[in-house]
């Protein structure tokens, strides 16, 4: 595909593809933004406030701290951390000395952190004296999965009521009170890694199989906050007086990118949360000036569910995104009608770490996309069956990108099989319209073949989105006798909804999908299972299906 790609038709005259990367390494990035921003706020925690200065030389303690433990080059040290300060201290405490972070998830199960940690070889684990997250990390050491605890006590913040600590032991040489980090004195001379060397291994979410480890560049991930940094502030003037809900965790790649640090080298300020609560980011917008709220669906989802929502005040919002995962186009609009904003909606992937397209800001713009490819991004659709064919425009075929943010392979991995010519073979099915803005149709892995039919679930999820009493639906391919394959949808209905049967929600989707897509079975469930970061997952639900089917 040559220049001027197709997107670049629908961009906004002040937005150019070509772009320049960030130079240096991430540390370095925070150093230079401590600098510009001095004495603004960055993080505000329980109404604990951290000046840009305050943070930078935190990192500094922490980073001196693990160089007195002994951490060498490239290291990896593990981070099983929710969004409290201790997220950012020990991600730029590891990068300034030398290490590698290796990203855990609060909410893994034992099997799935003892993958990552041998996977990784992470032998040091950071993490908080939340009982929960102490008493598995404790587990893990006792067990002989890592050497060394480093433990934050998350009172040092402030009372939180209702969350339940563990004491941090003193007598047990294993475990570091992370507080003991903070009186080495610095090296005569800080490690100076290369900006092409691995920085972050970041583990896929894990929807089939175990997690793989994602390697990420100083370079890769600088290359995104430039992406983005190019993609918003050419078509808004950028503010970096901005207060930024910061609930997306920081251990996924869409936190860490889209918050973390771009936020961190726009200069804004952060009302970070331990985790997502409706009411609580209602708080923010209304009483503490929040102006930037990016969610996932289940998000939104459960914003507009809020008694009395519609007449909630929105008016200091000045942005709002989406990302994490497709966000059904009935959603975008009840929301969109609230807050008087469209949500800028995207697709990325751990691989891309984030960046791969989003919605313009003014212009063209299209609910039933994803957007158009970020600055610095390539993209070609091509044959299902032939990665060598290039499909043309308005063809369905596997998304494959290109880009100074894509990742170098999976560790400990052959990964040669997942490029084609350069290009990331990413496993999702999408086409390009002719304005150059990219359907997601679904992943390849999740289609569903119904008599020699291909069908997608996200097309007939998105249908279902449409009915009145649907909160959240998945549907998977189960076995069907006669067409091979069939759709079975699983409902959460919303509060006060009611039950239909199956020929009632066949009747509703009769002039929205196909008869090849009409669901065959349908199951109605209080809850559907999400993975850690909240995204709707369906391997427990095919697993359940596979089993029930021997």
């Amino acid at each position: 595909m040559s220049r001027p790609f197709p997107w670049e038709r629908s961009y906004p005259p002040a937005l150019s593809w070509d772009f320049k990367p960030l130079g240096g390494t991430l540390p370095e990035m925070m150093e230079r933004a401590a600098v510009r921003h001095g004495d603004a706020v960055f993080l505000d925690y329980r109404g604990v406030e951290i000046t840009y200065r305050q943070f930078a030389a935190q990192v500094e303690n922490v980073a001196a701290g693990l160089l007195r433990l002994g951490l060498q080059p490239g290291e990896r040290v593990a981070l099983y951390l929710p969004n409290s300060p201790y997220h950012p201290f020990s991600f730029f405490g590891v990068l300034k000395a030398g290490g590698v972070v290796a990203h855990l998830s609060p909410l893994d199960a034992e099997r799935e952190l003892v993958h990552k940690l041998h996977d990784s070889g992470a032998t040091t684990l950071v993490t908080t004296n939340i009982a929960p997250m102490f008493a598995m990390a404790q587990k893990l050491l006792a067990g002989g999965h890592v050497a060394r605890l480093i433990v934050g006590d998350d009172a040092a913040f402030g009372a939180a009521p209702g969350l339940p600590l563990l004491p941090i032991p003193e007598d047990t040489p294993q475990i570091v009170d992370f507080a003991h980090l903070l009186n080495a004195p610095s090296p005569k001379s800080w490690p100076q890694p290369d900006p092409e060397a691995l920085a972050v291994l970041q583990y896929t979410g894990g929807t089939t199989g175990l997690p793989k480890g994602a390697i990420h560049t100083h370079a890769t991930m600088l290359a995104s906050v430039s992406i983005y940094y190019q993609f918003y502030t050419s078509q808004r003037q950028d503010d970096s007086q901005d207060r930024v809900i910061a609930v997306l965790p920081f251990f996924h790649i869409y936190g860490l990118v889209v918050l973390l640090l771009l936020q961190l080298y726009r200069g804004s300020a952060m009302l970070l949360h331990l985790r997502f609560d409706a009411n609580a980011v209602m708080h923010d917008i209304e009483n503490r000036g929040a102006t930037y709220f990016p969610g996932v669906p289940t998000m939104w989802i459960a914003l507009a569910g809020l008694p009395g929502i519609a007449q909630r005040n929105f008016s200091g919002l000045r942005h709002v995104s989406s990302g994490g995962a497709p966000l059904p186009v009935e959603i975008a609009q009840r929301f969109e009608a609230l807050c008087g904003a469209r949500i800028g909606g995207g697709w990325g992937m751990t691989e891309t770490a984030s960046a791969g397209t989003s919605h313009l800001l003014v212009g063209p713009f299209n609910p039933a996309t994803v957007g158009v490819p970020l600055p610095g991004i390539e993209i070609r659709i091509l044959g299902l069956d032939d990665p060598e064919k290039i499909l043309a425009q308005g063809e369905k075929g596997e998304i494959a990108i290109r880009g100074p943010n894509i990742f170098k392979g999976y560790y400990n991995k052959n990964s040669a099989k997942e490029f084609a010519d350069g290009f990331f073979l990413t496993g999702d099915i999408g086409f390009i319209d002719e304005q150059g803005m990219m359907h997601l149709v679904d992943r390849k892995k999740d289609m569903i073949i119904s008599g020699g039919f291909n069908v997608y679930p996200t097309m007939i999820e998105s249908a279902i989105y449409e009915h009145p009493d649907v909160e959240e639906c998945i549907v998977i391919g189960i076995p069907d006798e006669y067409r091979g394959q069939g759709a079975k949808a699983f409902i959460k209905l919303r509060e006060g909804g009611s039950e239909f049967d199956l020929a009632a929600l066949r009747a509703f989707l009769a002039d929205k999908v196909g008869r090849h897509e009409l669901p065959c079975a349908l199951e109605f469930r209080p809850v559907l299972p999400k993975t850690p970061v909240g995204k709707l997952s369906k391997k427990e639900l095919v697993a359940e299906e596979e089993q029930k089917n021997g």
